[in-house]
């Protein structure tokens, strides 16, 4: 029946109003779903999951979680669901994947799935591992990329240059992987990148300069490369860009620049680091317009001056690095400002001032270091606000007064550092206030007093505590067994005063580092130190002592892991015990050890360092301490009784730098595998009863700066070098009183390279001598009749000739005169004739010359007159004639330098010039075949020390034991410490 047109029209609309409603359901179900992804995108998912393997150890982020696991093709979820992929909500293209930290492990392959992905946008693979796998060349198909990050994933191999196709990239980090960039090179990986805002390359290889376009990339932000290889000079048009908020260019030697002027109304920079680079210049006090600056670091690099009082300026800053520069000046007081500080080194520069009180305002500081400058003050008593500090170095000043209790209040420290400086007084009682304590030095100080160590067992943190060199009288208790220790790592108990062993060490199973040298301790090791950190003991230092021997000390010593071993200068005696094969450095030197060296020593093949000198060893030197023991670096055997040949068998190789056993009684010839010790510095065969002809063979070693051969039985004449390269780095020649004959070796003149010219860049440090202390310097010795003459010199510095008490003949040759670095120069006691040769003028660096007890005629030459360092001369004992140059060093010596010249005239001598007579034949001086010197005088003790004098180094000879009148006045007249003044007297004496 048909309905009314009322009724139709009514149930139209009501239909019209029903599809309408279920029109808007659907379409608001659909937008609550997630797009779905393409069949060839979850395809191509899904592949690259079946070629990778899942491992908890790939990733180090703590919130990492294999994100690959939910993946599921065979669910209904688009894959637009799964973790770490985004979807394009209107197409379904898959345009992010963010897989970081999610435990892949495996190689990346060039057929990889992931690049079918050719709608990415974002790609992040970080902090996963595949295997040192290369970045696969198909990267560059992803041209929709703005992000792609590989960071921390163990990959290696060069950086692909498809990458540099992906020109709307926003951001790039390789950071922290095996790559490197050495082609096609930095500035072709980013040319096209021009949109970027961060560019990460931390850790990868670019070895390259930093390319100037980068200066004009205006949307750039974040520029890390730190320990690139860059090199050359940084653009500093990069600091100026708009946008930059974060550069880092540290630990790249060798790029250098200086910091431009900061005029930016608002610079964005938070953060700029530069650390280790060749970065120079002063700091601007534009550097002060850097508002929004949170972290500045430009520790060692080249900078200098003061710092700008505008640093106050930088209200923002936390964190404040500029240690290891050339800083200078005072600390300005306006860093008390920076309110927000929490860390400050400011160590290792040359800054001063006596008020350090405004750095007590930093309330927030956790790390304080002001180590290594020249600050002449006490410590604030300010810093007693400075609550949150953890760490506080202040070592290596000239701070003066007590160490204040208001440090005590810093309870928050757990290590303090005051060592080296003038404190005085004694160690506050409330020290054992500091509980979290885990580290103390307050050595080499001036601190005193009574000092009992159960003060310090209170901290229970403590591992590390540092005494020494104070005048502290350090008391221990006998018996610790029931009291509460610390477990030590470190201790440094040196110059405390102890005359015993301390009992709490006998508890100690965790000590690394232990020093008790320089004390008082008496009488033998106790048993139980045989038993004290077996597993863990890797230095031990009991030197310059009085301990006497060992209570049933084991063949081998049973510390498995020690690495030091010091037991020289006590009182041991019989047979020195072997170290355990894992030990690197091995002193026993100057004791009352007998007996031989056990063949035992030669399974420690790990040695670099062996002194067994000045002891009464006797019996042969074991083979294998030239054979097997590879490792060697410095060997000291000097002033024992061993004898026999030297070891045969030096392999190529061999790392034996420097070898010294002088004072034995060896015998034979020099082995000629010594020549296989091919970076051999210096070789000392002095005072032994070796029988050769001169090892000129010796001259292929590059590397030999010392050479001692004296007062053995070499003999024969030493010819003229094969080679023009020998001996070229030789600084130190000493053949004296042994039985050479002929004439002066002149052809080696030429070869002596090191001699001829000086090398500015050579080392000219000083301090310790000590053969096993410090290898840079050197110790040997030279005698007279079996006096000890010792020669101290530093082997780039010093460089001596001694040639005496031989049989060489003929004339001093002209060429002599090239040598012009020599310090010293010997030629006396040997049979040479003729004239001064006037080329010994131009050895100006010359401080001492000895031509004494030869058969030379002739005028002094007035041309050494120009040897301005000359502080011992002496032409006695000769046949020369005529006056006796005036003026500068030569007004300074005595009679003594020209007796027994019957024609010699002048000061001065009594004998004066004018109408000379004829002069006295002079007295034949006869020498035995059989004696080692012409020296009539009693025995003598002669010490070449390095001392200043003038404006270079002078080399003073020292007087010993018995000391002649004369040798005694030219000490005094020469280094006395009324020097000038007795040289006034001496003139004046002349005068009268």
């Amino acid at each position: 029946m048909a309905c009314s047109p009322i009724l139709c029209h009514f149930t139209f609309l009501h239909l019209l109003l029903l599809l309408t409603t279920l029109y808007c359901l659907l379409i608001n179900a659909l937008s609550s779903l997630q797009p779905l992804c393409r069949d060839y995108e979850s395809s191509a998912l899904m592949q690259f999951k079946h070629s990778i393997s899942m491992d908890e150890s790939a990733s180090s982020d703590p919130s990492a979680y294999p994100k690959l696991a939910s993946w599921n093709a065979s669910s209904s979820d688009s894959c637009c669901s799964w973790d770490g992929v985004t979807c394009d909500e209107d197409t379904g293209r898959v345009i992010g994947l963010d897989l970081s930290s999610s435990f892949l492990r495996g190689s990346i392959q060039s057929n990889t799935t992931l690049f079918r992905l050719v709608h990415l946008q974002k790609l992040n693979l970080a902090d996963n591992h595949f295997d040192d796998s290369q970045i696969p060349s198909d990267v560059g198909l992803l041209s929709m990329l703005t992000y792609l990050n590989l960071s921390t994933s163990s990959f290696a191999g060069q950086i692909p240059l498809e990458i540099s196709n992906l020109t709307k990239l926003a951001s790039l980090d390789l950071s922290f992987n095996f790559l490197e960039l050495l082609e096609p090179g930095l500035t072709r990986l980013v040319q096209n990148l021009t949109d970027l805002k961060q560019l990460h390359l931390n850790d990868v290889n670019v070895s390259s300069t930093v390319p100037e376009i980068l200066a004009n990339f205006s949307s750039l932000m974040s520029l890390l490369v730190k320990n690139c290889d860059l090199h050359g000079e940084f653009p500093t048009g990069i600091f100026k860009l708009p946008n930059l908020q974060f550069l880092d260019v540290q630990y790249n030697e060798e790029l250098s620049s200086y910091l431009p002027e900061f005029h930016m109304r608002r610079s964005p920079l938070k953060s700029l680091t530069l650390a280790g680079t060749s970065f120079y210049g002063e700091l601007s006090n534009s550097i002060g317009n850097l508002h929004s600056l949170n972290t500045l670091d430009v520790s060692l690099c080249n900078f200098s001056g003061s710092i700008p009082t505008s640093i106050g300026n930088l209200a923002q800053l936390v964190y404040l690095d500029l240690s290891i520069n050339n800083f200078s000046g005072s600390i300005p007081a306006s860093i008390g400002s920076l309110a927000k500080l929490v860390y400050l080194d400011l160590s290792i520069n040359k800054f001063s001032g006596e008020n350090l009180s405004f750095l007590g305002k930093l309330t927030k500081l956790s790390f304080l270091s002001l180590g290594v400058n020249i600050f002449k003050c006490e410590i604030p008593s300010s810093f007693a606000n400075l609550t949150q500090l953890d760490r506080l170095y202040m070592n290596s000043n000239q701070l003066t007064g007590q160490i204040p209790s208001g440090l005590m209040n810093l309870t928050r420290l757990t290590i303090l550092d005051l060592s080296d400086n003038l404190l005085q007084g004694p160690i506050p009682e409330s020290i054992s206030q500091l509980a979290n304590l885990q580290e103390l030095y307050i050595d080499s100080n001036n601190l005193s007093g009574r000092v009992k160590l159960d003060a310090f067992f209170v901290m229970k943190n403590l591992t590390t505590l540092h005494l020494s060199y104070n005048h502290l009288t350090l008391l221990t208790n006998r018996d610790y067994t029931n009291a509460p220790v610390p477990k030590f790592h470190h201790l440094g108990l040196e110059t405390c005063n102890l005359t015993e062993f301390p009992d709490f060490l006998r508890l100690q199973d965790e000590l690394l580092w232990l020093h008790l040298s320089n004390n008082k301790i008496q009488g033998p090791l106790p048993t139980w130190i045989w038993n004290m950190s077996i597993q863990t003991l890797f230095e031990l230092d009991l030197s310059q002592n009085f301990i006497t021997g060992f209570y049933h000390h084991p063949l081998v010593l049973p510390w498995g892991g020690l690495a030091v071993l010091d037991l020289s200068s006590n009182m041991l005696r019989g047979s020195f015990p072997v170290p355990p094969p894992s030990t690197l450095v091995y002193k026993v030197a100057n004791n009352m050890f007998t007996g031989e060296i056990p063949p035992l020593l030669c399974n420690v093949s790990s040695l670099l360092i062996l002194d067994l000198s000045y002891n009464n060893m006797s019996g042969i030197i074991p083979q294998c301490l030239g054979s097997e023991t590879e490792s060697l670096k410095f060997l000291n055997l000097r002033n024992n009784k061993l004898c026999g040949p030297i070891p045969q068998g030096y392999k190529n190789g061999t790392q034996l730098t420097k070898i010294n056993l002088s004072q034995n009684q060896l015998e034979g010839p020099v082995p000629r595998s010594l020549a296989n010790c091919t970076i051999l510095e210096s070789l000392d065969l002095g005072n032994n009863h070796i029988n050769d002809v001169f090892p000129f063979w010796l001259g292929t070693l590059y590397e030999l700066k010392v050479l001692i051969l004296r007062f053995n039985r070499f003999h024969g004449a030493i010819r003229n070098p094969k080679s023009s390269l020998a001996f070229p780095k030789l600084h130190i020649l000493d053949i004296s009183h042994n039985g050479f004959t002929g004439k002066l070796p002149s052809g080696y003149f030429h070869t002596w390279t090191s001699m001829k010219t000086i090398d500015v860049n050579q080392s000219t440090s000083y301090g310790s001598v000590d053969f096993a202390r410090d290898h840079n310097n050197y110790m040997t010795t030279l005698s007279n009749k079996g006096v000890q003459i010792g020669y101290l010199y530093v082997l780039n510095v010093f460089a001596a000739i001694d040639l005496s008490s031989n049989r060489f003949e003929g004339k001093i040759p002209e060429s002599i005169g090239i040598l012009k670095c020599l310090h010293s120069l010997n030629l006396s006691n040997n049979n040479l004739i003729g004239q001064i040769p006037s080329s010994l003028g131009n050895l100006t660096e010359v401080e001492s010359l000895d031509l004494s007890r030869n058969k030379l005629s002739g005028e002094i030459p007035q041309q050494l007159t120009q040897l301005t360092f000359l502080a011992f001369f002496n032409v006695s004992h000769n046949h020369l004639s005529g006056p006796i140059p005036r003026g500068r060093q030569f007004d300074t010596f005595e009679n003594s330098s020209y007796e027994m010249n019957s024609g010699l005239c002048g000061d001065p001598l009594a004998k004066k010039c004018g109408n000379l007579e004829a002069s006295p034949p002079p007295s034949n001086l006869k020498q035995d075949d059989d004696d080692d010197s012409w020296f009539p005088i009693d025995k003598t003790d002669w010490i070449v020390i390095c001392m200043g004098y003038g404006g270079g180094l002078t080399v003073g000879l020292i007087i010993g034991h018995t000391l002649t009148t004369r040798y005694h006045e030219w000490f005094v007249s020469t280094f006395g410490r009324n020097q000038k003044k007795q040289r006034k007297k001496n003139k004046s004496r002349r005068r009268n």
